[in-house]
């Protein structure tokens, strides 16, 4: 298959590794992370654009290097070629690899921030990476009621919103700097510091295919994304 993938550029390390080694010819556009500066509706129009400039005789598909993003990604259309879109909340999943481990992670250590090489070498800025970046009915759904209310307590405001520094180590990090950076930045703020190993089988999935209804979304062409407050998190429906 010839494929056309838009990617946030924190996943630039990720993606070209895994697109180097895929079966598939991939050809890569990466949106500067700064697009969830400008809100969902902001957001969605320039990755609609971008999708709508993806030439329908040359590819086969059109591959969203994105989770919901705060629902930046609802709304987005499919015209000529079907969009695959990972079913996750944010970045963090597809740096964990699977949306559960992503939320009992974030369920185990509250006021948890994330870093990568990505979001470190890219310009990060403290709170952009805060998973799972859920709405109030979205952590009803998946928590309850009183859980997500305590959840919600737990963060509270900025600063006590964040206790935790954890580094996701990819596998494609030249040396150490980029985790180092990460222990300094827990260290000047006084935070605990853990490092976890990534997995990339998310973005490799998204690459390679085959495309399981349970890990992503296929938006067939005249279908929209839109958001679900629950497990399966985003769904299509007729635009």
């Amino acid at each position: 298959m010839r494929l056309k993938l838009i990617g946030c550029d924190v996943l630039y390390r990720e993606t070209c590794s895994v697109v180097s080694r895929s079966p598939n010819q991939v050809d890569v556009e990466f949106m500067p992370k700064g697009l969830h500066d400008l809100g969902a509706n902001g957001m969605r129009q320039k990755l609609q654009d971008a999708v709508d400039r993806v030439d329908a005789a040359r590819f086969d598909a059109v591959l969203m290097g994105y989770g919901l993003c705060r629902n930046g990604l609802a709304g987005l259309t499919a015209r000529a070629l079907p969009v695959v879109v990972p079913r996750a909340h944010d970045c963090i999943t597809l740096f964990l690899g699977d949306r559960q481990r992503h939320l009992e992670y974030v369920r185990r250590n509250p006021g948890v921030s994330f870093s990568t090489s990505g979001w470190i070498e890219r310009g990060e800025r403290l709170g952009e990476a805060r998973p799972p970046g859920l709405t109030h009915q979205e952590m009803v759904a998946l928590y309850g009621d009183e859980n997500a209310r305590f959840l919600e307590e737990e963060t509270g405001n900025y600063k006590q919103q964040y206790r935790q520094y954890t580094f996701v180590q990819m596998g494609v990090e030249p040396d150490d700097r980029f985790e180092q950076r990460a222990r300094e930045r827990a260290l000047e703020r006084g935070w605990k510091f853990e490092k976890v190993c990534g997995d990339m089988s998310l973005i490799e999935g998204l690459v390679n295919g085959p495309w399981d209804d349970q890990r992503y979304l296929v938006v067939e062409p005249g279908w929209r994304v839109v958001a679900r407050y629950d497990e399966g998190i985003i769904a299509a429906e007729k635009a």
